[in-house]
């Protein structure tokens, strides 16, 4: 046996790694890019807050709990507006989400394969559409149609509930909703379907190996395994809906009032804000208008924290089930 006495001065010493220009300059750009992200953020907070400061510091918290918009006497609230913003937006996701969550359902598993491809396309196209030209739809033939068909029968069957009591109007609440539905559905529909194709054919096959039905499989295994995603892009589609201005402030009527009707005109903070900054006739009215918009904010930045803990808390759930 022998034995072979290496010379530490023959091992070769490591080279030192040669910098890579391409993935530093990757590193650096995303950074840059990430950063500048959060920039515009804050700077476009702080720059609603400035313009809302005047009356912020003229109403303080009372302006959330008034229901006044008076431009010659100078007192404002966002009351009312508040109300419509999530009475609208809610009842459109009412409306939206069932027929999204079926739209992405019947995309991903139900439908043909010589379809999937067309009616995906056609949803997507959809959410293309510029939200004034759905407001012109709305004002032409949409409300006209709600008014003389839809108000009248949820009137006569269903005008026990105070939401369809009162006289028919084609500009009002209850086409604003409908709007702000066929603008959800897209948003919602797409990531549902992206949703529903990720779910391991695995858990399906083996459902359906168990002699569970196709509906069987859906609700026990397709539905809780992507719920959380499920509840964010409802929350996202809740987001669209608070934040759309142009096409409501067409259909719903801009009256600063609340009714316990939907046919009624009424508004929200962005219609609001939309339909009278251009032509503000006082600084503080000005500044109230930015209010709303810091409100708006507010809303926004609630929504995307509770849909993250939703989402969350149902996949640590399912994740401790499994």
């Amino acid at each position: 046996m022998t034995t072979t006495n290496l010379d530490p001065s023959s091992i070769p010493l490591p080279t030192r790694r040669r910098p890579r220009f391409g993935e530093t300059g990757l590193r650096l750009l995303a950074g840059a890019t990430a950063l500048l992200l959060v920039a515009i953020m804050a700077l476009l907070v702080y720059e609603t807050v400035r313009q809302a400061r005047p009356s912020i510091q003229e109403f303080g918290l009372g302006f959330i709990t008034s229901d006044q918009w008076n431009a010659v006497t100078d007192q404002f609230g966002a009351f009312n507006f508040i109300i419509g913003t999530l009475l609208t937006s809610v009842v459109a996701l009412v409306i939206a989400v069932p027929m999204a969550i079926a739209i992405g359902l019947f995309l991903s598993e139900l439908a043909p394969r010589v379809l999937r491809t067309p009616v995906g396309v056609m949803v997507e196209l959809l959410a293309a559409i510029p939200s004034v030209v759905l407001g012109l739809w709305g004002i032409l033939v949409m409300g006209p149609f709600l008014a003389a068909h839809v108000e009248p029968w949820l009137s006569d069957h269903l005008g026990f509930i105070p939401l369809f009591s009162g006289y028919p109007s084609s500009q009002g609440v209850l086409p604003a909703c409908v709007v702000l539905s066929i603008m959800v559905v897209p948003i919602v529909a797409s990531i549902s379907r992206e949703l529903f194709l990720s779910v391991p054919s695995d858990l399906k096959q083996g459902a359906m190996a168990l002699g569970a039905t196709r509906w069987e499989m859906v609700r026990s295994v397709m539905l809780p395994y992507v719920s959380g995603g499920l509840v964010a892009s409802t929350m996202l589609g809740f987001g669209r809906a608070v934040g759309e201005a142009i096409a409501v402030t067409q259909v719903i009527g801009g009256a600063n009032a609340i009714s316990r009707s939907l046919f009624p005109p009424g508004d929200t903070m962005a219609s609001r804000i939309a339909a009278q900054y251009a032509g503000t006739p006082t600084a503080l009215s000005r500044s109230s208008l930015a209010y709303l918009a810091v409100l708006l904010l507010i809303i926004s930045l609630i929504t995307n924290i509770a849909a993250q803990l939703i989402s969350g808390r149902l996949q640590r759930r399912l994740g401790g089930a499994a």
